[in-house]
């Protein structure tokens, strides 16, 4: 999450640009928030709203500030004079692919998204990332060929898309973290004893009366209990 510089106080408001329209909002507000008390309606761009799904990526400058900066708006602060859009879409070409046929191998990004190879090390997709993901260390590992890092490096990608839009080789990073995922899991994914039981034990319907209480709670009820759960 982005915090400003300095605490803005209780109940005061600041100036963004929404697409190009200036708009007095709550200084508190995150993007999204302001967004919807500037009275548009978000239809696409806005998928879980309170944490990280990847659907409400943000380009932005602030004031003063030559930099195109990035973010998601459900967590990003507003700031006073900030100028922001919303791209909730990403356009990129999936490759089509038998994940049978495929080795976890550099010969596998090679065959699916060889534009991985243009990459100039320049860093500018991991300064994007609104997750701190370390993007360009996975890139160069898939360039290596190696698949296990790529999956750990990029874990915790939503494919929000920012990195692609600020890549000068217009690599699609995201897909190809999609991509050694699923090579890892068919191919070099070790055994889960502990995963086969949990398994074993939904379908025998251990958690078929602890499912049908969170079903009939009420939205308010869901929220309480999601929010008091053991988190590390």
């Amino acid at each position: 999450m982005k915090v400003a510089a300095h605490e803005p106080p209780k109940g005061s408001s600041v100036t963004v640009y929404i697409m190009g329209k200036a708009h007095e909002v709550p200084a508190e507000a995150t993007i999204m928030g302001a967004i919807e008390y500037a009275g548009q309606q978000i239809i696409r761009g806005a998928g879980c709203r309170e944490g990280y799904c990847g659907a409400c990526g943000t380009i932005y400058r602030l004031q003063g500030d030559y930099r195109i900066r990035t973010g998601l708006a459900c967590t990003t602060l507003v700031e006073d004079g900030m100028t922001l859009a919303q791209f909730p879409f990403v356009p990129a070409e999936k490759a089509v692919y038998d994940i049978e046929k495929l080795q976890p191998n550099v010969s596998a990004i090679q065959q699916t998204y060889p534009v991985v190879f243009r990459c100039v090390a320049c860093n500018t997709c991991t300064k994007s990332c609104p997750q701190g993901i370390q993007v360009m260390d996975y890139v160069q590992a898939a360039k290596r060929g190696d698949i296990a890092a790529v999956k750990d490096l990029s874990f915790y990608c939503v494919s929000c898309g920012l990195c692609m839009l600020r890549c000068p080789a217009e690599i699609t990073q995201p897909l190809v973290a999609t991509l050694a995922k699923r090579l890892y899991g068919r191919h070099l994914r070790k055994e889960s004893p502990e995963l086969a039981e949990r398994v074993q034990a939904v379908e025998a319907g251990a958690f078929d009366a602890e499912y049908a209480e969170m079903m009939a709670m009420s939205h308010e009820a869901l929220s309480e209990r999601y929010y008091a759960r053991d988190v590390e």
